[in-house]
């Protein structure tokens, strides 16, 4: 597993043995070439983290700074790893907590971001009830992106109070869902 673009493009990231199910390198291109330049300057928050591949392309990609979310033992000892390897622990923050209760923690802080991963277990419905937790904890800029992976068994809403859904890749099992936070209901068709 590596970087697929940015200044750190081609550098390689250590991996979790056993559970967790990294993001592919195909489908994170496909995810950062449709966002564009939407990462540039953004502050990152990357849920369900795993080995934070996506939270460490978008630092590659010129984002500038990561908050990345995981409760997995194993997952942060590598994250950690990664971090370390890449010389980012300077721009990066890791909290070992469930998601929700980062959320809850997050809130309490200052601080918005302007782009959001989350990549959860599949066949648990978490992704549906983690958009709804980032959005109502009042966690997201005006017009900034939440990116969901999530499986294609699974089913998102369009909209989730002000979060409005712009478009859903297929990638075999996995769904790709790229929302806006917005404050109306109206589509903003993206490039890609």
């Amino acid at each position: 597993m590596q970087i697929t673009g940015g200044y750190l493009k081609g550098r390689r990231l250590a991996a979790v043995k056993g559970r967790v199910r990294p993001t592919a390198a195909k489908v994170r291109e496909a995810i950062f070439n449709i966002l564009g330049p939407a990462v540039a300057g953004a502050r990152v928050l990357d849920l369900f983290a795993g080995t934070g591949a996506l939270g460490l392309e978008a630092l590659s990609r010129g984002a500038k700074e990561a908050v990345f979310v995981e409760e997995q033992g194993a997952a942060l000892a590598v994250l950690g790893r990664n971090l370390e390897a890449l010389d980012l622990k300077d721009r990066t923050k890791v909290m070992a907590l469930p998601v929700q209760a980062a959320l809850k923690k997050l809130a309490a802080q200052e601080g918005k971001f302007g782009l959001a991963f989350l990549d959860p277990p599949y066949g648990r419905d978490l992704a549906e009830a983690t958009l709804k937790g980032l959005e109502t904890r009042g966690l997201l800029q005006p017009e900034a992106w939440v990116v969901a992976e999530y499986s294609r068994r699974e089913t998102l809403p369009e909209v989730i109070n002000r979060l409005q859904l712009q478009k859903v890749r297929r990638y075999g099992d996995t769904q790709v869902a790229f929302y806006i936070c917005r404050e109306n209901a109206e589509k903003q068709e993206i490039d890609g």
